[in-house]
């Protein structure tokens, strides 16, 4: 599917960002979706947004954020596979090795500030960075290699908020440590496990609901998600909404 419908066009207008009449270059950020299987269902991690947010309040959605300079200086465990560190640097911006490095640490970031779940492997760790003394604490290495890389989506021009999102996927045994009490930041008011089917049917915004259904597709075709999988991409392109493939 190439172009969009305008309901699609309103669609992600509602769920990407609200209008603000001026246009901001968009940010990079990361959003990690986290699978577990059960029996045969897949299940998603994903959480509700305070309703005191600007931006998507009570809606459910992935762990995630803006990518910081300092997550480009973070030592990791295991390198980006080279199939997906390829993908990450394609198409528009085409960012380079070590911002495509940053931006899938983000992701790694902010699903421990979010959710308390710190993605690695157990193992001696130090940082002077503040933002990831979590994983020093708890002696998790940052490592890169359990990352896909499986939807890039740029907010619409015009908007309060732009971000060219990557969205990675990884596997709940990926998870070195799990604090009970969930990230510190406490930016998520509920964190649940949904089979994929509920997940399309929670309160979430639109291109969340995309990302899922391209999500489960290549699941069907692909249930290990190997690495270097066609990764689908929204954005708009003279003032119509296209899906590209990476």
């Amino acid at each position: 599917m190439e172009g969009m419908t305008k309901a699609d066009v309103d669609k992600l207008d509602k769920g990407l960002a609200v209008r603000s009449g001026r246009a901001l270059r968009p940010r990079d950020a990361a959003t990690l979706i986290l699978l577990d299987r059960q029996d045969k269902d897949v299940l998603v991690l994903m959480g509700r947004r305070h309703a005191r947010h600007a931006f998507m309040p009570g809606k459910f959605v992935f762990p995630g954020g803006r990518t910081d300079p300092a997550d480009s200086r973070i030592p990791v465990g295991a390198p980006l596979r080279g199939e997906e560190e390829k993908k990450l640097v394609a198409g528009p911006g085409r960012a380079s090795a070590a911002r495509a490095r940053a931006i899938a640490l983000s992701a790694i970031r902010e699903t421990y500030e979010e959710a308390g779940l710190l993605i690695g492997r157990k193992g001696a760790f130090s940082t002077a960075k503040r933002d990831w003394q979590g994983f020093a604490e708890h002696g998790v290495i940052p490592s890169l290699d359990v990352l896909r890389f499986v939807a890039r989506a740029i907010t619409p021009p015009n908007r309060v908020r732009r971000f060219d999102t990557r969205f990675f996927s990884a596997w709940r045994h990926d998870v070195a440590v799990e604090l009970p009490g969930g990230g510190p930041t406490n930016e998520l008011e509920e964190l649940v496990w949904l089979p994929l089917a509920d997940a399309r049917k929670a309160d979430i915004p639109d291109i969340t609901g995309m990302i899922l259904e391209e999500l489960e597709g290549r699941l069907a075709d692909d249930p290990l998600l190997r690495p270097g999988g066609a990764v689908p991409f929204f954005r708009l392109v003279r003032n119509r909404f296209v899906r590209e493939v990476l």
